[in-house]
């Protein structure tokens, strides 16, 4: 299908996306150029390329994985609006 055969309003409509009249009209002009680009993309020879989920290595940048202590319940639940023992106490969402 051709770019100018796709109807940029209608498209916007189907993913929710609000756009006004000189938006869709800016978006179908841009998307022969956009199209054409992807075009180009395709003749690369990629062979040799072994496919990856990122362009850079992604490395676990979390600490390391350390128990501590907890805050103290009393303190916890000195603000808690209602209490049942050690919890907080909160109403019923699911019905039975």
């Amino acid at each position: 299908m051709a770019a100018e055969e796709i109807d940029v309003a209608y498209v916007a409509q189907l993913a929710t996306i609000r756009l006004t009249d000189e938006e869709a009209r800016l978006f179908q002009r841009q998307l022969p150029v956009i199209l054409a680009y992807v075009d180009k993309l395709r003749c690369l020879d990629v062979s040799g390329i072994e496919p990856t989920s990122h362009g850079h290595p992604v490395y676990n940048v979390l600490r390391e994985d350390v128990p501590e202590p907890g805050l103290d319940p009393e303190r916890v639940l000195a603000n808690a609006p209602a209490r049942l023992r050690d919890t907080f106490k909160v109403p019923r969402i699911v019905e039975s």
